[in-house]
């Protein structure tokens, strides 16, 4: 089961907020593929993807409580944004992402192609997404990969729509200037 009927979720989210553990798990199953995705988009890295979806169901057993009704995928997805925040923070590593990136980019055009364009192209734009900025790439991943509205991410952000819908553009507008300069590399 993908996503849960309104109903369905209504009863398993009671069900959490008595901490009933079979609850728990079929939120678990529910979400934890599109929070995992999320988390390895936004980081690259499957340790910390694991770590952090491991944080968040932690944070969802204290935090369920505080839902109140409203779209639970966004409210979910809000924990996770935080969580991701919080990562950010701790590790402090801004610099040392810039410039681990970039030597994946380095090490990645010298790696033996993979077989189907298709498949270069979709690696090749997952290494791209790297190059745009964290915030961007976050707007463009709560947008697309877990499609939240502009106006929910503008919410869940504290930010004006028009700034929402701008930052996505330029994001978009980079990521597919990056891609056509890949693009005539081959």
């Amino acid at each position: 089961m993908e996503k849960a009927d309104s109903r369905d979720l209504e009863a398993v989210i009671a069900g959490c907020k008595r901490r009933d553990s079979e609850s728990f798990s079929r939120l678990i199953d529910v979400y934890s593929t599109r929070l995992y995705g999320f988390f390895y988009r936004l980081s690259g890295d499957k340790t910390v993807s694991d770590d952090l979806l491991s944080e968040l169901f932690v944070k969802l057993v204290e935090k369920i409580r505080h839902y109140h009704g409203g779209r639970f995928e966004a409210w979910l997805f809000t924990v996770a944004s935080n969580i991701w925040h919080d990562w950010l923070r701790a590790k402090q590593r801004d610099d040392k992402v810039l410039e681990a990136r970039k030597e994946e980019l380095e090490l990645g055009a010298k790696l033996k192609r993979l077989s189907g364009l298709e498949t270069e192209v979709i690696d090749r734009l997952g290494w791209e997404l790297k190059n745009i900025d964290e915030q961007s790439r976050e707007l463009i991943m709560l947008r697309y990969y877990s499609q939240m509205s502009f106006k929910e991410i503008a919410q869940m952000q504290g930010m004006p729509i028009g700034t929402v819908l701008s930052k996505v553009h330029r994001g978009l507008a980079r990521l597919r200037q990056l891609m056509e300069q890949y693009s005539h590399e081959w």
